[in-house]
């Protein structure tokens, strides 16, 4: 596929393409007041590219969740809460996505319940994909970072391209199909540490969420593989088809081929990336920071506003979380 052209430049940022066919860097963005014509060309950049990074943003707790907000609808961590467990920061809109110890703000345990909830984070994944209403944007913010050469980057993958550019057979076969992909957060916590959940049955510890394989990717008009480590299994009519994990399997290395991804750095605190969960995958990369430096990053999820943002579930359900039914020993294993 040929490189990303823009077809008219933007007026009021710059954008330097890092892949050929997706993700920017974007600079000229003023934080401190983005304009209704800048925020609309930054929303217009996220439906072209996917993934948009912007360095040194300058933005505090507050500011990161007024800026997020500009997107949508914000999800916020309450349902995440069970057990008394309290909040790490007083803005309930954001996620720890960081390698701190909420209860003693050290650094986690990597033999911690938690630290092994986080190795699903690991895995290529859409946020949110195991919810009723999916995510749209998810707004990624750096406030304290591990030395350089240490690790903790984050990689995404292009899954408008991945579909673009499936094998004959198994794009017609998509096409052909009504397609259900059924998500759940404990089948991704199972696969990124299997010993440490041995015990955990995904198709109990919490209600799947289904969402179609194959969809429009509204903002671009393109289409889209849905997909990720948190997709369980896939059904059609109601029913699980006969060979879905094998096709789960397929579609997942397909969509993360190691020419459809690219890797984000971290240079700065307040550096941030903004990623579009219907049109790109994305993991937390690993490193030697891991029990000895922090990692401090925090995050807000944008509700889909999209036809599809339920999928096939209820507006009625009630998402509890994978630790609302998790044994004792999982106590803490939150993972967003």
């Amino acid at each position: 596929m040929p490189g990303l052209v823009q077809e008219t430049p933007f007026k009021t940022i710059t954008v330097n393409e890092l892949h050929p066919t997706f993700a920017a860097e974007v600079t000229g963005v003023n934080f401190q007041d983005v304009s209704e014509e800048q925020f609309a060309e930054i929303v217009a950049a996220m439906a072209k590219y996917g993934v948009c990074v912007f360095r040194n943003t300058g933005m505090d707790d507050a500011a990161h969740v007024r800026f997020s907000a500009r997107f949508g609808e914000l999800d916020n961590i309450r349902r995440y809460l069970i057990g008394g467990r309290k909040p790490r920061y007083d803005l309930y809109e954001l996620f720890d996505a960081g390698n701190i110890d909420g209860d003693t703000d050290t650094i986690l345990d990597p033999a911690s319940a938690r630290a092994h909830s986080n190795r699903g984070n690991g895995l290529f994944h859409a946020d949110s994909s195991f919810n009723p209403r999916r995510a749209s944007f998810s707004l990624l913010r750096a406030c304290a970072l591990p030395p350089p050469g240490h690790g903790g980057n984050t990689d995404f993958a292009d899954s408008r391209t991945a579909f673009d550019e499936l094998p004959g057979d198994l794009r017609e076969r998509l096409l052909a199909h009504d397609y259900v992909g059924a998500h759940s957060m404990a089948h991704s916590r199972k696969l990124g540490s299997p010993e440490f959940f041995a015990d955990v049955d995904p198709t109990t510890a919490s209600p799947m969420q289904r969402h179609r394989v194959a969809q429009r990717h509204e903002p671009s008009g393109r289409m889209n593989l849905y997909v990720g480590a948190h997709l369980h299994h896939i059904e059609e009519d109601g029913k699980e088809i006969s060979d879905s994990w094998e096709l789960v399997q397929r579609l997942n290395a397909h969509a993360t081929q190691k020419k459809y991804t690219t890797t984000v750095p971290w240079y700065s605190p307040s550096d941030m990336v903004i990623w579009d969960n219907r049109c790109v995958l994305h993991r937390a990369g690993g490193g030697t920071f891991e029990g000895k430096f922090r990692r401090d990053l925090r995050r807000t999820t944008v509700h889909d506003d999209s036809p599809t943002a339920w999928g096939c579930n209820s507006k009625d359900v009630v998402w509890q979380g994978f630790n609302s039914q998790a044994k004792s020993k999982h106590a803490g294993a939150v993972g967003v």
